[in-house]
Parts: C-alpha cells; structure tokens; sequence
C-alpha cells in the first residue's frame, strides 16, 4: 500500500457496502486518512461506533464529513487536503431511479460533475469513479443516468492536465451481498419459512464480492490513464442458479421458488463491453481498458480518412461470459463474510 502511505482519501458515500469495504481492507495499512464523506449521519454514526469497536487502534484515521454530492458547497467543504477519491455516491436502485428519474440525474450526473470540479480545483491527484453495467446499453433511468456519469468522466479528464489529476472510471456488475442486493433479502424470505421470489429464472447477471470490487478501483488507480474505463472480466449466472445456490446454503426449498416477472426498467442480461467499445478496447488480462477518445470537435478532417484498424474482440454480456454452476455460486457466497455470519447464526454448518 505504498502509494496510500501517509496519504489522505477521499469516499463518496462512504457509509455503502463499498465504503465498508474500503475501511476493513485500508485502515490498517499506512494510509494517512480516509474521509468519510456521506448525507446520512445515522449511518456515519453506526459506522463510527463499528470501527471504533472493532479497530479501535486504528479507528482515528476515519473523519466523518456531512454533506450532498448534489451541493457542490459541501463537497468542496471536505475537499481540502484530499490525495485520492473514490467516487462512490449513487442512486442505484433500479426501479426507485424508474419513478424518480430526476433524482437519479441529480446525484449520478450533477453530482459526479460537483465531485469532479470540487477535486480539480483541490488539486486532487487521482480519481476513480464507479460505474455499472447497466450504463452499457441503458434502457433504465438509473443505467441511462450512470451512461452519462460516464461521459462526464471522460469529458472532464479532457479539461485537465492527467499530471495533476488523473480521472478515471470502474464499470462492474451485481455486487452480491451489498446494501439493497437480492441476496439478503432471499435469506431474510427463508429465515421467515417463505419461498424466495425471483423475477425471471433465465435472467443472468454478473457477479462479484467487495473485496472484487475493491480490486478493481485499486487496479483503475494503478493501471488506469486518464478518462479510461476499467472492465472486470467477471463471470456470470442466471438467477435461477444463484437462487437454488443460496437455498442449498441455508435450507431453502428449491421446488418452491417463486417466479413474479420483471420488474421496471429490468434487461434479462447485462453489459459490460459494449460492440461499440471493443473497437479500442485493450485486453489486460483479467480486465479490459477502454481509453477515452483524444479527437477533437474538428471533424472535417475524418471525411476523407477514418480508422480501418479494429480490435477482434466482440461484445462483453453476462449471456457470453462464463456461467458459473450451482456449486460455483455456493463456493463464492461462502468467501463473502456476511454470507459465513448468517450461517453461524443460524446454526449452519458449512
């Protein structure tokens, strides 16, 4: 962690599951200080009183600052000082960001404007922002809002010298077991002896941990170049599959899962590299780059010559991607730490 030493970062919605998991993997490195940044102050005062108890020699790095990403005042309030950001404050809820449209516009977009111009201004030497595979290819307002997070991104990592401030953005997909995932809410519906409910059991979505989530923000912070986009190769399953895979952790009964269709805005699979982004894109290994275009508004010169040269790769979807089995799915849930506590308080062996 050599390049945290001493260093001050900055979370954006830093009471999330994401913001946990930054704390548990950083606090006990030489990071300087990681700030809290957030509008809820129940939740900054739960997590206060959490790492207060379970790492109380370290606890004093974390500072808690209130404040709105939509009030470009607060957030430059907190910026003060800052090395690093991971821009992590959201609306994500699918079907909330359905009705509530605007809303999503104001905190994914305006807000990740404010972010970045209160950063660039601090002088910030690097940022990582977090984005989703819904914003490849939206259909909902939450991708569609996040789709535009993402060209704010880029078009801002323009405006700057990538020498003072490298901006760049993370794009993963489900993250099973975080706040509002579907996962807590199937061990919740078995604990009270009713069938889990799904929404359609050929849907296949992408999944990851925390700690992969982690990962890829800190490879972004490493590996990434300004206004680039960082892609996980992540594997897949459908939803009937991690379903059955958590009835079988917990004594759930398969043959009365309950299907009750989609729900607003939902696509029955997700994107993470789109057609489009695959003409540039650049295999890492376990990861995709895509860098930001560097052409100018000038079009007039790519009338009479264009770029012929293209990339064999071919659009990234949770239907192409590897699709893990039952087994698969349970041997995963069962290295998330939440999935390891709910068992033991159930009296499950595992």
């Amino acid at each position: 962690m050599s390049l945290f030493a001493g260093k001050t970062l900055m979370i954006t919605g830093g009471t999330g599951s994401f913001g946990n998991a930054v704390l548990n993997r950083f606090l006990r490195t030489d990071i300087g200080e990681i700030r809290v940044f957030s509008r809820d102050e129940k939740k900054q005062d739960d997590m206060r009183h959490e790492f207060q108890a379970k790492m109380p020699e370290v606890a004093d790095k974390i500072k808690f600052y209130i404040g709105d990403v939509r009030d470009l005042a607060s957030v430059k309030n907190a910026m003060y000082g800052v090395d690093y950001i991971f821009h992590a404050a959201a609306l994500k809820q699918v079907p909330s960001c359905e009705f509530f449209p605007i809303e999503a516009v104001k905190t994914n977009v305006l807000g990740t404007e404010n972010v970045l111009t209160a950063a660039i201004e601090a002088g910030v030497k690097n940022i990582v922002c977090l984005s989703t595979d819904k914003a490849a290819y939206p259909v909902n307002a939450m991708g569609t809002s996040k789709a535009m997070m993402e060209k704010v991104i880029v078009a801002k990592s323009r405006t700057v010298d990538p020498a003072k401030t490298k901006i760049c953005c993370t794009r993963y997909g489900n993250v099973m077991c975080s706040r509002g995932s579907v996962i807590p809410l199937w061990i919740d519906q078995i604990k009270a002896g009713n069938p889990i409910t799904i929404t359609d059991p050929t849907m296949t979505r992408f999944i990851m941990s925390l700690d992969e989530a982690v990962d890829l923000v800190l490879f972004a912070f490493e590996n990434g170049v300004s206004g680039d986009i960082l892609v996980q190769k992540a594997p897949a399953c459908t939803i009937k599959t991690q379903a059955e895979a958590v009835c079988e952790l917990f004594g759930g009964d398969k043959e009365k899962i309950k299907v009750i269709g989609i729900r607003h805005g939902e696509k029955m699979y997700e994107t993470l590299l789109t057609n489009e982004e695959c003409a540039n894109a650049i295999d890492m290994g376990e990861f995709y780059r895509v860098p930001s275009d560097k052409r100018g508004l000038n079009y007039d010169k790519y009338f009479n010559s264009g770029d012929t040269d293209r990339n064999p790769l071919t659009e990234f979807n949770s239907h192409n991607t590897e699709l893990l089995t039952v087994e698969q799915v349970k041997e995963k849930l069962l290295t998330l730490q939440y999935i390891r506590d709910e068992l033991d308080a159930m009296g499950i062996a595992y």
